[in-house]
């Protein structure tokens, strides 16, 4: 049978850091658990004691609670040190709903890193469409954090 769901564009968001691509990589991932805004943006809330990520495939994002409750967010599918990483995404729900997010750095011209997330396979979501427009918002604290991080340790 065919797919009918509606094409959901996806999420764009795009920042840049002062701090060359490994750094940006390894502060993206290896480090997501200094920056990451946990009191808004995780499964547990106020309850998040920490999130965790690896950059190999197969590692898992992983929130943990402050009871020790594990709750996974995505499992990374590809990861080109330090160009890209690619990794499921779907905290609070099954992998079965996981959408995609891949995140690029690229080098810019000052010595910085341009970082493109781009979130996509909305249409998984039956509101797929409402999904996307959270997460268009969602993201910019998100990444305020992350390039906030990033500055601190360019200093």
């Amino acid at each position: 049978m065919p797919d009918t769901r509606t094409p959901v564009a996806p999420v764009r968001k795009s920042v840049t850091v002062a701090v060359g691509p490994l750094q940006a990589f390894e502060l993206f991932a290896r480090d997501i658990g200094t920056w990451w805004p946990l009191a808004t943006h995780s499964v547990g809330l106020e309850r998040s004691a920490s999130v965790s990520f690896g950059a190999a495939v197969g590692d898992q994002l992983v929130e943990t609670l402050s009871d020790g409750t594990k709750e996974i967010w995505g499992t990374v599918l590809q990861s080109e040190i330090p160009r890209r990483l690619a990794f499921s995404w779907h905290p609070g729900k099954s992998a079965d709903e996981a959408t995609h997010i891949e995140v690029t750095f690229t080098p810019d011209s000052a010595g910085g890193t341009v970082v493109e997330l781009m979130h996509s396979g909305w249409e998984r979501w039956g509101d797929g469409e409402t999904q996307a427009a959270n997460y268009r918002e969602g993201w910019d604290p998100v990444l305020r954090a992350f390039v906030e991080e990033a500055r601190s340790e360019a200093v």
